[in-house]
């Protein structure tokens, strides 16, 4: 007797209350850039598509924006539309009128300072005049405030200090005094609270490398709490801000073996959310977000501790825990960036080392997506749990793959027969997904290896 049966119709509504019911997917092909991608990242537009902004080896490092139209990821304009190489990209959309932005450290004339450019519907064009820092650039955030002006924040090597510099409609001016860190700086990030302030993070030399917040209140910029509040140096620092307005901040955590730390300020001190170090090893490639669906926070980041693959994980109110599979990607990433969609599912890319350090896009949904358009279909599995062998008795006829709950899969085969028996004793023991694509749509199922 099957002890799992699953009657697929148009009009019955699914439950997906069980977390068996979701795994980690590709978002269309997997390694899906000309070439190697670096300084992979994600954002959402305004009607809910994901873009994804890298420096294009297959087009001399420059930057390409692709975005996702359901079916395939397509360019924005032109690959490669920037003039020389990029590092350090940021990709942001404005409010105002909805166009992807990106900041990067440009190439041009050899200099590498600071550059931002828009899509203006048909081509990539900058935003004041290219290369606007004063010089070198590197670790750019870009982001908008409320009333739609962009502003970069970087290491300045003029300096030797953070600045922050916005776009005032003609110039790139700097928000308050030029270099606004005590002295050398990286990993800047910038964010705007919900009541419209600038804050930005970055981890600094002069408190050993630990990270500090500071904003910008009147004319000036201050510290958020103290300076260098990390018990030992912060790197990959990345700023958030919750729902209710709390900044929060996270990092690969120097002082607790280089594992992943997450960081509030309750409006006198920084504190810890959760354990801290809390990743199976060193991570590296942090990035912080928070659904707009539970409000709770969300990092991803690469895993040294698993072969440096990419992992997501939450809090959940008490601790941090995996969202799916740990360490779900097939291979090592860098690059790790997260971003949600409108209606709260996580997207993380990264540059996948299991194709040719491409970029990869990855989604944490259900495996009943597009289930409504089936009609009425019914599968079988038996025995479950299982031991050697699972039986799937079924009238359709089509493709049979056998999947991990991350999405990769394992076995494909052809079924012709309205019996088959597969030999699964290779398999670990294991929650797995069946699922089968024929002429009248898609059926799944879960079976049991124990």
């Amino acid at each position: 007797m099957s002890l799992l049966s699953i009657t697929v119709s148009a009009q019955l509504p699914w439950d997906k209350s069980s977390p068996l019911d979701y795994m980690w997917m590709n978002v269309g092909n997997a390694g899906f850039s000309s070439g190697t991608a670096e300084y992979t990242t994600i954002r959402f537009s305004p009607d809910g598509k994901p873009y994804v902004a890298f420096a294009d080896w297959g087009y001399g490092h420059n930057v390409t924006v692709m975005k996702f139209n359901g079916t395939d990821w397509v360019n924005v304009g032109n690959t490669g539309f920037s003039l020389m190489g990029a590092d350090w990209i940021s990709l942001a959309f404005s409010p105002v009128d909805g166009q992807p932005y990106v900041a990067f450290s440009d190439f041009m004339n050899y200099t590498k300072k600071a550059s931002v450019m828009k899509f203006d519907g048909t081509d990539w064009i900058y935003i004041g005049i290219p290369s606007f820092s004063g010089s070198v650039a590197e670790y750019l955030s870009l982001a908008f405030s409320p009333s739609g002006e962009p502003y970069v924040a970087f290491c300045d090597a003029q300096v030797i200090k953070v600045s922050v510099m916005k776009f005032d409609g003609t110039n790139w001016v700097y928000v308050g005094n030029q270099g606004i860190s005590e002295g050398m700086a990286q990993y800047t990030s910038l964010a705007f609270s919900p009541s419209g302030i600038p804050y930005v993070a970055f981890t600094e030399y002069l408190n050993y490398w630990k990270a500090t917040v500071m904003k910008f209140i009147g004319n000036n910029w201050v510290n958020v709490g103290s300076a260098g509040f990390t018990a030992g140096r912060a790197n990959y620092t990345n700023l958030a801000f919750s729902p209710s307005g709390q900044p929060y901040v996270a990092y690969s955590d120097g002082g607790h073996s280089d594992k992943v730390t997450v960081f509030k300020f309750d409006g006198t001190n920084w504190v810890n959310v959760g354990n801290v170090g809390f990743s199976t090893g060193w991570a590296f490639w942090t990035s912080l977000a928070f659904s707009p669906s539970d409000g709770q926070p969300y990092v991803t980041f690469g895993d040294a501790g698993d072969s440096s693959k990419a992992s997501l994980m939450k809090f959940d109110g008490t601790g941090w825990v995996y969202v799916g599979s740990k360490g779900f990607s097939v291979g090592m990433t860098t690059g790790t960036n997260l971003a949600f969609n409108p209606s709260g599912l996580p997207y993380v890319v990264y540059s996948d080392n299991a194709n040719l350090l491409k970029a990869t896009v990855m989604k944490y949904d259900s495996v009943y997506v597009g289930i409504n358009e089936l009609q009425e279909l019914k599968n079988s599995l038996y025995p479950n749990p299982t031991n050697d062998k699972i039986t799937i008795e079924t009238p359709a006829r089509g493709n049979l793959s056998i999947l991990k709950i991350n999405g990769q899969q394992l076995l494909q085969q052809e079924v012709t027969e309205p019996t088959t028996t597969i030999d699964v004793s290779g398999l670990k023991s294991g929650v797995y997904i069946v699922k089968l694509v024929g002429e009248k749509g898609v059926e799944f199922g879960k079976f049991i290896k124990q």
